[in-house]
């Protein structure tokens, strides 16, 4: 949304170039972190686990067995379904562990579900 009102101040309003880019700036920057974190989360299905590994400074980690696994929840947003990433929820015997912006939330879905049956 702020780069979107960056480039309309950009383009509509001439005299507003400096605010206009000042808050294109700000947009450009608000995008990195979840960028990062995006580009940094690795999801694996074995036979035995369900394997996710997120950030690059600051690592998370979560390796659950797959007979452990009780539930897989799913959520996307509109954007979300047209970008094509979402949240998966993950619980387990005694685990409940939400990711964010994951790419392709029902693929994974169905892989771990594939792979417990």
């Amino acid at each position: 949304m702020v780069l979107v009102v960056g480039v309309v101040l950009l383009i509509v309003l001439p005299g507003a170039r400096l605010a206009g880019a000042v808050v294109l700036l700000i947009g450009i920057v608000m995008l990195v972190p979840p960028f990062v974190a995006y580009r940094t989360t690795e999801l694996g299905v074995t036979n035995k686990r369900v394997i996710v590994k997120m950030g690059l400074i600051r690592r998370r980690t979560l390796e659950l067995l797959l007979r452990q696994v009780e539930a897989i929840s799913v959520d996307q947003s509109l954007s979300g379904r047209l970008l094509g990433f979402g949240s998966i929820t993950l619980t387990g015997t005694g685990v409940r562990e939400d990711f964010h912006r994951v790419r392709d939330p029902l693929e994974l879905r169905r892989r771990i579900q594939g792979q417990v049956a």
